[in-house]
């Protein structure tokens, strides 16, 4: 090993830490919301699509209804269209992946007995997963071709925006289900404080909802990855191996003298395949994206629900009318680790984005600020990317 190596990036800002004992950067917060390669952070190896989020997989799009109302409500809707067409007559492989399990994940037992997913995927707050079935149940069973339909399999994720949000008060109904819904488009996707990501908190700042994808170099598949993320969990956060959350002092067990409550929380991943896997495979790729979470410095702690919901938009793998295809050319098991390398890199930054997207709300029981972008960005600038321009 050569004697001349450079001090890693993680020492150098320990050595920072310390001199907090000297003084403290004062906490400003960016003017306004960037993504986190606008601050030169670009996780991993592998190059975003087009629109750097889910909907650079063909066939998926994306839509929001947000309810921003006063400081009493802050809460939302996230649909996610896995493919075009009749959901239920045209089902998509799917696999659901549980990190902890501390949460209510709608219509789960279904992807996991059969594999598959037949009705959009609604992301909501935890005490609205009920209007949200009821909204996508009577959504699918209106959709043409749905008129003999007797059972529909309703998936909905939530997370507990409590703090922000009055969500007692319940305050969604199945219309804003289906405007999330009405709303859905491919193309760029609005992250931050949009949606279900309205009330979020990650890492004690603003979370959101956030997005990334990567595209597999032809050499092994050519595929896509996206993922979508309703970011409110915690632990100690790490922005591309930088301790972000050591240096600024806001992190979990922070204080052992008291209960500290900041690591819990939760988190939806959704990831989206053009990649014709079987619903086994996408299993083992959901299981990857937690690869993604954990380098964010998540704890997955026992009062967080962190679910991987993972999909395939790809034709020849979808099950019409309840019979998966005879002749479908599914991806063999030794090609998969590129596809396990995109799924993790996209989940982290799609994490990061969730968080750098999202701004300063003042909501039910207090105020919670976004990410200090400009002090991140001075520790960041410390690891001289050379991409940065």
């Amino acid at each position: 090993m050569n004697a001349q190596k450079s001090i890693p990036m993680l020492h150098v800002l320990k050595l920072m830490l310390a001199s907090l004992v000297v003084f403290a950067l004062p906490s400003v917060a960016a003017a306004e919301p960037i993504r986190v390669r606008d601050i030169c952070v670009v996780p991993g190896i592998l190059p975003p699509g087009q629109y750097n989020a889910i909907t650079d997989v063909k066939g998926v799009r994306v839509g929001h209804y947000t309810m921003h109302r006063g400081e009493r409500f802050h809460t939302g809707v996230t649909a996610i269209i896995p493919a075009p067409g009749n959901l239920r007559q045209d089902k998509v492989p799917a696999a659901v992946h549980i990190a902890n399990g501390y949460g209510k994940l709608a219509g789960i037992s279904q992807i996991v007995e059969l594999g598959e997913i037949e009705t959009p995927i609604a992301l909501t707050n935890t005490l609205n997963v009920g209007e949200g079935v009821a909204a996508l149940v009577e959504w699918t069973l209106e959709q043409d071709g749905n008129e003999d339909i007797r059972s529909v399999n309703a998936v909905v994720g939530e997370t507990n925006d409590g703090y922000l949000n009055d969500i007692r008060a319940r305050g969604l109904k199945k219309h804003h289900f289906r405007k999330a819904i009405e709303a859905a488009e491919s193309g760029p996707v609005e992250e931050g404080n949009v949606g279900a990501g309205a009330g979020t908190i990650a890492f004690g700042w603003k979370g959101g909802i956030g997005s990334s994808s990567r595209g597999l170099p032809e050499a092994v598949g050519g595929w896509t990855v996206g993922v979508l993320v309703q970011a409110n969990f915690g632990g100690v956060f790490s922005l591309d191996g930088a301790p972000i959350g050591q240096f600024l002092q806001q992190h979990y067990l922070r204080n052992t003298l008291q209960q500290d409550p900041s690591a819990d929380g939760s988190i939806m991943v959704v990831v989206a395949t053009d990649a014709p896997l079987s619903d086994r495979n996408l299993e083992r790729l959901a299981k990857r994206a937690i690869v993604g979470l954990a380098r964010t410095g998540a704890t997955i702690s026992d009062g967080s629900g962190d679910y991987v919901i993972a999909f395939s938009s790809n034709p020849s793998v979808r099950r019409v009318n309840d019979i998966p295809p005879a002749n479908a050319s599914e991806l063999s098991n030794r090609k998969m680790s590129p596809l396990f390398q995109a799924v993790a890199e996209a989940t982290e930054e799609a994490i990061y984005n969730a968080m750098f997207m999202a701004e300063d709300v003042a909501g039910y029981k207090g105020t919670i600020s976004a990410i200090p972008v400009e002090q991140v960005r001075a520790l960041i600038a410390q690891k001289n990317y050379d991409s940065c321009e």
